[in-house]
């Protein structure tokens, strides 16, 4: 089950490693729905929990699930190693660069680095 914690003063929608794999679009509207209603301003979620075609952009899913974020104004932070998904391609490398310059979607290593980027 999702919790909310606050985090530097922001209120964070944090998910479980355990859970179903999100593999569309559609598979964050609860989410967002739920971040939301309890003023969450970012969803922390592991990286686990993602279907192996989000890391594969020709799939287009991962877009898809960021401008579920994007249009309601929620961010998105992806935690935990994708270093075998970056390694085998460096368009998803481009991609999380340029994410994590951003303030919307972040893909990190763990919470701890997800912590010193918000409080920045």
């Amino acid at each position: 089950m999702s919790t909310v914690q606050q985090i530097h003063d922001v209120p964070v929608l944090i998910c479980p490693a355990e859970g179903e794999i999100i593999g569309c679009a559609n598979d964050v509207l609860d989410l967002i729905g739920d971040a939301m209603y309890q003023d969450a301003r970012w969803v922390v979620i592991p990286a686990g929990r993602f279907d192996e075609g989000f890391f594969r952009l020709r799939t287009r899913i991962a877009g898809e699930i960021i401008q579920k974020f994007v249009n309601y104004r929620v961010g998105i932070a992806v935690i935990g190693d994708i270093s075998r998904h970056t390694e085998d391609s460096s368009a998803l490398r481009d991609f999380v660069r340029e994410c994590n310059r951003g303030r919307q979607t972040w893909f990190l290593a763990d919470t701890e680095e997800f912590h010193e980027r918000l409080k920045g």
